[in-house]
């Protein structure tokens, strides 16, 4: 029965459809970020230079119109939307493949590419993260968002085992020819999807200030505000993991590409773990993304104070646990407590933060490492993640109307029992007709000098 319910979104036509068509075209992803990178090094002589101003300028888009893109995205028809900017991505991995499959591709090229790649992503990721609610009721919504992550984390585990076989055969370029066929699954899943079946949200109309509104609105959560905070705190260091364990098995144990591999797919199968594990949850809790956080922090002073090789690759499955359980809870949570007609903007907020950091942090890692060692970078990377979880846990309990007190045995009861925040605001419905996503057809619930707090039905407190 937990089986059944672990892949119950999938009883959703729409949904099955979207969820092939991702789960076809992930490990296409994945790969072509391996061929990236090695056609980077190859023609660049295997400058670290080079390889980090093509993540930086992939990045660049997000972090300058990020809330711009959100925006708009609330202003157009998701499926319509993805179809086109899946379409580009694909247009764009052939490109690039056929330069480098001919032999004409030049280190510049990749730059335009990474940044051209980073305009599309702008829109594509809010994108994606506001149709799947359109697809999916309420009831499956949480578990439909664990399972796009479990099929992200296959693709992760899977994609650059056979990127690494085909370079090896073939060469870089023709990586790219098959990930950018592989977009076709996805606008085929897209194309098939009955759109009298979505629960699509009426499109923000045209107008001046929508960002600075999202902005307010955001600003009017405080939930929101904090779980910002920890997001951005988590992913500073947690987000260039990938870097500090490669660091780790290079200089500290001297260990080769083929450990690095090892390692890497460890930590996916971690997160895949996770992943699935968060898809038998009924709905999101606070307290399972602070669990989470705090669980992944731990797991990175213990990784770091690990002796040998196999020690080290042993914790890095639960680390990959911890840190889907986190990210997968915090998503879901800002996917059901938000107006529908904001969820655009706010989910390219939460990626802005969520991802924005990437390029921030890493040279701050690069230098901890280089200063200190790289074991020494995960353990302080890990130790300002757990002071700052346990420092955001007792505001957010309290935003949610629960003590942490009534957290201990015996107490738990107590704390359900608690009134629910949004029906002390009053609820109210959405201009479209659902239920207000913890608002209310005003605006955000603002019955505590502008606290506005999920409703109880979207995001259990405890």
């Amino acid at each position: 029965m937990r089986r059944i319910a672990m892949f119950r979104s999938l009883a959703v036509r729409n949904y099955r459809l979207y969820a092939l068509g991702q789960l076809l075209s992930n490990p296409g992803t994945w790969m072509q970020r391996i061929a990236q990178d090695w056609l980077v090094l190859q023609l660049s002589g295997g400058s670290g230079i080079a390889l980090g101003m093509t993540t930086a300028l992939q990045f660049l888009p997000l972090l300058l119109f990020g809330l711009w893109g959100g925006a708009l995205v609330d202003r157009l028809d998701k499926r319509r939307l993805l179809i086109c900017t899946q379409s580009v991505m694909g247009a764009l991995a052939v490109a690039l493949g056929v330069l480098a499959t001919a032999g004409a591709a030049e280190v510049w090229h990749v730059y335009v590419f990474a940044f051209a790649l980073g305009l599309v992503t702008v829109l594509d990721n809010p994108g994606r993260q506001a149709f799947v609610p359109e697809m999916v009721d309420r009831e499956h919504l949480s578990n439909a968002i664990a399972l796009n992550s479990a099929s992200f984390q296959l693709g992760r585990v899977t994609g650059p085992a056979i990127a690494g076989l085909l370079i090896a055969l073939i060469g870089s370029g023709p990586v790219f020819l098959i990930n950018g066929a592989s977009f076709g699954f996805t606008i085929i899943a897209l194309a098939m999807i009955r759109t009298a079946e979505l629960t699509t949200t009426e499109p923000v109309p045209r107008g001046k200030g929508q960002i600075r509104e999202g902005l307010r609105y955001i600003g009017g959560r405080r939930d929101l505000v904090l779980l910002l905070v920890l997001a951005a705190a988590t992913q500073f260091f947690g987000a260039n993991g990938q870097n500090q364990i490669a660091l780790v098995v290079n200089n500290v144990f001297e260990a080769g590409a083929a450990a690095f591999g090892v390692a890497a797919a460890f930590l996916a199968v971690g997160a895949l773990i996770g992943a699935l594990l968060a898809a038998r949850r009924d709905r999101p809790r606070i307290r399972l993304v602070l669990i989470g956080s705090m669980a992944f922090g731990l797991l990175q002073v213990a990784a770091g104070l690990m002796p040998g090789y196999v020690s080290f690759v042993v914790v890095l499955v639960p680390m990959g646990m911890a840190f889907l359980t986190y990210v997968t809870t915090l998503n879901a949570t800002f996917q059901l407590s938000v107006d529908p007609q904001m969820r655009g903007r706010v989910m390219s907020m939460f990626l802005l933060v969520f991802m924005g950091v990437t390029p921030i942090g890493a040279p701050v890692v690069g230098l901890l490492a280089d200063a200190f060692g790289p074991q020494a970078s995960l353990v302080i990377g890990g130790t300002v993640t757990v002071l700052v979880v346990a420092a955001l846990t007792g505001p957010l309990f309290r935003v949610h109307g629960v003590r942490v007190r009534d957290l201990l045995p015996g107490r738990r009861r107590t704390a359900a029992a608690a009134p629910a925040p949004a029906e002390e605001a009053g609820a109210g419905r959405a201009p479209d007709g659902h239920e207000a996503d913890g608002a209310t057809a005003a605006g955000p619930a603002r019955g505590t000098g502008g606290l506005g707090r999920p409703p109880e039905d979207a995001v259990t407190r405890t």
